[in-house]
C-alpha cells in the first residue's frame, strides 16, 4: 500500500510503500494525534523506519490495498 504524508511548510511530501494495512496505519496516526504524542513511527516495505513529528503533519493519504495484476488480459 502506498502512503503519502504532507508536511507543513514543505513543498515535498513523504511517499513510501508499506506492507501494513490501511487500518493499521490509520490507527497508528490517529492514536498519536489523539494522545498528543510528539511523533509517530511508520515503516516501509524495505524495512526503513520513518519518524514523523505529529505537529508537522498536514495530511495523510492512504492508497488502496489492491494487488496489481501482472500479465496479459484475455
Amino acid at each position: 500500500m502506498e502512503i503519502r504524508i504532507g508536511i507543513v511548510n514543505t513543498g515535498r511530501e513523504l511517499n513510501f510503500e508499506t506492507d501494513e494495512t490501511a487500518d493499521a496505519v490509520r490507527t497508528a496516526v490517529t492514536q498519536a494525534l489523539d494522545s498528543g504524542a510528539t511523533q509517530v513511527t511508520l515503516s516501509d516495505a524495505k524495512g526503513n523506519s520513518y519518524i514523523i513529528p505529529t505537529a508537522g503533519i498536514a495530511y495523510v493519504e492512504l492508497g488502496t490495498e489492491d494487488v496489481r495484476k501482472v500479465g496479459f488480459v484475455a
